[in-house]
């Protein structure tokens, strides 16, 4: 009878142990089905979101924002040029300069800008037109660099510049990297001018609230656009015309900043500096630069002068082209690269350069506005430039050009430019080839050079560096005075 009880007790144990197995096991499986269940419904949903919402391709890659290039921590240290006074950047928030990137499709109503805001603004690369390769492979220096893009090229220059200052405390100059030129084209077509100017609004009121600004009420600040002034100067004057622009440069917060811009307002524009538009050549070295001056003094001239264009329909720059053209068309000695609606011929740098190369000169009559992106590009190809109005160039880039407009460029004004090829020929060869040499030797300085170039490999100053420098000089003044 014992033994009989004790093999009862001991299968009641084992029923009762593999009943809380099976309960254990069917606790887990339930468990993982749930989880199982969590994990489809998550995934169907991401499925779904990724199908209704795919990303968008207007969003530039990082290494397209950021250039690549080499890495800061690998830098050494380089000292700062003793002319430009140490700068602060304002971190402003992305809304006022990568975020816009982010769009890049819709930032010109005309074009497309992805391409072009690559490599920090500097485009896409080209073929080096030094290589011997029948351009097959692209140059790290030559890019189809965008004319109003000037900006964010300033930008990507000053950010690893020795002379930068991560001190506000330690600054005498502060750099405001808002990418106003971008946000302005992108609202040419907005009506309501309310919602057109609000990011320039929005800038102001951000930049003013801060003690760096407020303390001398920003004439120690500075902004850098890649557009023309006329572009941010709307007036809401029934008699004005609407260029489609905001007004950021007519806002009062901004008044006492110094403006840096592909072009002035002659008349308007007190606080303005012309920097210039960018061409193709960034740099990473003047080693760089002296071969393409080597090269451009080599070319061969073989016409008296060209011009790269097409009309335009605003009254008066619409004679001057009208002119140019027929003259051009006229004359066995002139080289026209023809600008039709539509045509790449105008954007493609490497014909724009060639055909630069094989002239003396370089007609440069006004565009759409008094300036041209043509101006540097004829400079870059040693091409001496013709200028038909003073506010082409004259009145604009005064920190960049020679004293003596006559020792790099021609001025026609009306009394001759009804006779180019007779006003041209008449210019002794001698004196031909002693501007051309000035051109030449004012490439380094109108050059944006590469973002990553390092100022001991450069050995020159570039556009960036005459602007610091210009800056300086006019802020310290400027304070000295007040």
């Amino acid at each position: 009878m014992a033994f009989r009880a004790k093999d009862n007790k001991d299968k009641h144990s084992l029923l009762l142990f593999s009943y809380s197995k099976d309960k254990a096991s069917n606790s887990i499986l339930a468990k993982a089905k749930y989880l199982l269940y969590i994990f489809l419904f998550f995934s169907l949903w991401l499925f779904l979101l990724f199908l209704c919402f795919p990303p968008s391709s207007d969003l530039p890659t990082p290494s397209a924002i950021a250039g690549g290039g080499e890495d800061d921590v690998n830098r050494p240290p380089e000292k700062c040029d003793p002319d430009i006074a140490p700068f602060y950047i304002y971190d402003l928030p992305t809304r006022f300069n990568l975020a816009l990137l982010r769009r890049c499709r819709s930032l010109n109503i005309y074009t497309d800008m992805c391409p072009h805001v690559a490599h920090r603004g500097l485009g896409q690369p080209i073929p080096h037109p030094l290589s011997s390769s029948g351009g097959a492979a692209a140059g790290p220096s030559w890019y189809a660099t965008h004319q109003f893009i000037a900006e964010m090229i300033f930008h990507a220059r000053a950010e690893r510049h020795p002379c930068r200052t991560l001190d506000p405390s330690s600054a005498l100059l502060f750099y405001v990297p808002f990418y106003a030129g971008l946000y302005t084209s992108s609202v040419f077509r907005v009506s309501d001018h309310a919602l057109r100017d609000a990011l320039a609004v929005d800038l102001a009121a951000h930049i003013s609230s801060h003690a760096a600004f407020r303390r001398r009420q920003g004439r120690d600040h500075f902004l850098a656009l890649g557009r023309t002034a006329w572009d941010l100067m709307r007036s809401d004057e029934a008699s004005s015309p609407d260029f489609g622009a905001n007004r950021l440069l007519l806002l009062p917060e901004v008044l006492n900043m110094s403006i840096l811009t592909v072009e002035r307002h002659p008349w308007k524009g007190d606080n303005q500096f012309g920097i210039p538009y960018p061409s193709y050549f960034h740099p990473f070295s003047a080693a760089e630069v002296a071969a393409w001056q080597a090269k451009v003094r080599r070319s061969k001239r073989s016409h008296l002068f060209m011009f790269v264009g097409g009309p335009r329909n605003a009254t008066d720059k619409a004679a001057v082209r009208a002119e140019i053209l027929r003259q051009c068309g006229a004359s066995d000695r002139c080289l026209r690269v023809d600008c039709k609606p539509g045509s790449p011929k105008c954007h493609d740098p490497d014909r724009v350069l060639a055909v630069m190369k094989q002239a003396d000169f370089c007609l440069q009559p006004p565009g759409d506005s008094f300036t041209r992106r043509s101006v540097f590009d004829s400079v870059l190809a040693g091409c001496v430039p013709v200028f038909f109005s003073e506010h082409t160039a004259y009145t604009q880039y005064r920190w960049y050009l020679p004293d003596r407009a006559e020792d790099w460029s021609v001025f026609l004004g009306s009394d001759r430019s009804g006779r180019i090829e007779e006003e041209l020929s008449r210019i002794p060869e001698e004196d031909v080839e002693r501007m051309r040499e000035t051109v030449i030797e004012m490439i380094p300085r109108v050059t944006y050079a590469h973002p990553n170039a390092s100022r001991s490999a450069l050995w020159f100053r570039d556009a960036v560096d005459v602007a610091l420098i210009e800056l300086t000089k006019h802020v310290r003044f400027a304070l000295h005075t007040a």
